[in-house]
């Protein structure tokens, strides 16, 4: 079997790595631009693993673009990856390999199709999330899934534990479905259209923070996109501060020197802000 893996953040990164910690190897890697997405969350050069592991690399604007697809005809591979990439495949991408493309989500699909999966499953308040391997088609995150990992959740996770708990799910669910793929073994199921749901793509500027909201939104707010993500934030005195970090407070537990935020419904003490 032949490979390739299309990925600019490390989520992609420690998928290869999996990889290699399984005996296998990639004959292809295919990642952006330097100059493209240097404040991507999660962003990463594979330019030393690489080099080490003796990979052919290309570096495109975009990954439906001539030189990718004449690459990937070029090393006649069998499966390609792409994780941790915002571009659409197009059909003659997904068709270039010899058994098609496979990718990686993080949620239990069908639930959650679509961007920001970590801070929505905070958001959202949900018990658990997941990571999910399927094959790749014309559809947006609707293909048929080849393996899954649920990964629960606490109901005071952040964005920065809940990162680290999908990239080892990421290296995990690699590991298990690559071994498959190099027996013939691996398995495809249909999703489940009567249980999908859509999460919209979100901006740095959804960040901001509703003063006329809950604390406990708030609260959730900055656990949800607190670093690798853009963070929430308030404006005071003409400046931005975003809070990395904060908990709920009664008003009477609030003391002179911290900095706090107050809400209709509680306080809620900034343990970690910054000034931009």
């Amino acid at each position: 079997m032949k490979y390739g893996f299309v990925t600019c953040v490390q989520l992609g990164l420690s998928c290869m790595e999996a990889i290699y910690e399984s005996g296998g190897k990639l004959d292809l890697v295919m990642t952006l631009k330097d100059e493209q997405a240097v404040n991507k969350s999660g962003r990463v050069y594979l330019d030393d693993f690489c080099s080490v592991h003796g990979i052919e690399l290309i570096k495109s604007t975009h990954v439906n673009n001539t030189d990718v697809i004449e690459a990937i005809k070029l090393h006649k591979l069998d499966w390609l990856f792409i994780i941790g990439w915002s571009q659409i495949a197009k059909d003659t991408v997904l068709h270039a390999p010899k058994f098609g493309v496979l990718g990686m989500h993080p949620t239990l699909l069908p639930v959650g199709r679509g961007r920001a999966a970590i801070p929505w499953a905070i958001l959202k308040g949900l018990n658990e999330t997941g990571v999910t391997m399927f094959k790749l088609d014309s559809g947006i995150d609707s293909g048929e899934i080849i393996d899954q990992i649920i990964i629960p959740l606490s109901p005071h996770i952040t964005a920065t534990e809940l990162y680290g708990k999908v990239n080892i799910a990421h290296a995990t669910l690699m590991k298990q479905v690559f071994h498959q793929l190099q027996l013939g073994t691996a398995t495809f199921r249909s999703q489940d259209e009567s249980l999908v749901s859509e999460w919209p793509g979100r901006s740095p500027e959804d960040g901001a923070i509703n003063m006329d909201g809950s604390v406990y939104d708030a609260e959730r707010l900055v656990r949800g996109i607190t670093r690798p993500y853009p963070g929430a934030f308030i404006f005071r005195n003409g400046c931005k501060i975003i809070v990395w970090k904060s908990e709920v407070l009664n008003a009477t537990d609030i003391k002179e020197s911290e900095f706090c935020i107050s809400f209709k419904d509680g306080v809620l003490r900034c343990l970690e802000w910054e000034v931009v």
